[in-house]
């Protein structure tokens, strides 16, 4: 992908963007009055999101179902699936009150076109190498009858190879591009393929891409289909930030709404603890959530303190390959710095 398609590729990302901005104002009025101003009949606060049934579901679940959102007096909402690219806009527009197990680069893209939602607490990072491997937040896998057993072999493929992702300007394509860039593959040499993690695991299979990139709750189906695993997250070099994701909400709740704010990045960050801490209990409940075999679940921060210089990466990685002007936006701008001081 040359350089002049990249920008045109941004405007279109940030006119749809912009979009999603203008119709949030014109909504979010109407959208945030629909009970959200008064607790419900048990007493408790409701936080609307999405169903969140994909590889980001488990803080969710134990925090709901080990009561720490009750601890906190709030309750999670489900509010129905939302396609990845509709789910920072369904914030923006007052839909949802909250999204959860998003990236820097996705919260940076949405807020260098005109989005107005801040990261209010961490949620997942990479593990380091003294945590089992099938915790790290991504693998790369390949069939078997590809011949390809490592990510430099990719360069022995004639043209372009098709890496599935679940959306763009996510972990799958920042994890991917920068393993590449350690295996001198070049990053054009990447046809992106957006499909769902579970997806990927027959796509795959029948060559319809070339390497599938899933996350934990998958890894288990690509093993049982016989998938090589050619690289996962920590062959990036980052460290934790690897896996770096944050919990936001658009500007206007959480300045209606501080205390509930800091109140759910509390339970979630006690949630992601209880996971790191019971791994195998955690999995089981994201197993029976999502309705997939599970090997294992991703690790969590654990912690409230959003870390500004955790995001820098990803956000001189948008930077140096034209997706959003240098220095337009910094890794503060992704952040309620104040919510939980």
């Amino acid at each position: 992908m040359n350089r002049n398609f990249k920008k045109i590729l941004a405007g279109i990302v940030g006119i749809v963007i912009i979009g999603a901005v203008i119709y949030g104002a014109n909504h979010s009025d109407q959208a945030q009055g629909n009970g959200q101003d008064a607790t419900a009949d048990d007493g408790l606060f409701p936080i609307r999101t999405w169903s969140q049934t994909d590889c980001s579901s488990t803080p969710w679940i134990v925090a709901d179902q080990k009561g720490f959102l009750a601890e906190e007096g709030l309750k999670v909402v489900y509010t129905g699936d939302t396609q990845p690219a509709q789910q920072i806009p369904s914030v923006m527009n007052g839909n949802n009150d909250v999204g959860g197990g998003t990236h820097p680069n996705s919260l940076a893209v949405a807020i260098n076109g005109g989005a107005t939602i801040k990261a209010v607490v961490p949620a997942g990072i990479d593990p380091g190498p003294e945590v089992d491997p099938k915790m790290r937040h991504m693998a790369w896998y390949v069939n078997p009858d590809s011949g390809i057993k490592s990510f430099a072999d990719l360069n022995n493929i004639q043209g372009k190879v098709k890496f599935s992702t679940i959306s763009t300007n996510i972990c799958a394509d920042f994890l991917a591009n920068n393993i590449a860039d350690k295996n001198n593959v070049p990053r054009d040499k990447i046809e992106w393929v957006t499909m769902p993690d579970i997806q990927a695991v027959q796509a795959v299979k029948q060559g319809l891409v070339t390497v599938a990139g899933v996350h934990p709750p998958y890894y288990k189906s690509m093993e049982d289909a016989g998938m090589i695993k050619i690289a996962d997250s920590f062959d990036a070099g980052l460290g934790p930030t690897a896996g770096l994701s944050y919990y936001f909400f658009n500007d206007d709740f959480i300045k209606k709404h501080p205390d509930i704010v800091k109140k759910f990045a509390k339970a979630m960050s006690k949630a992601e603890n209880w996971a790191n801490e019971n791994p195998e209990e955690a999995r089981v409940l994201t197993e029976n959530w999502i309705h997939v075999p599970v090997s294992a679940t991703h690790y969590y921060s654990g912690k409230t303190d959003l870390n500004p210089r955790l995001a820098d990466v990803w956000i001189k990685d948008l930077e140096d390959h034209g997706v959003i002007p240098v220095g337009k936006v910094k890794s503060e701008d992704l952040m309620a710095l104040d919510i939980n001081q």
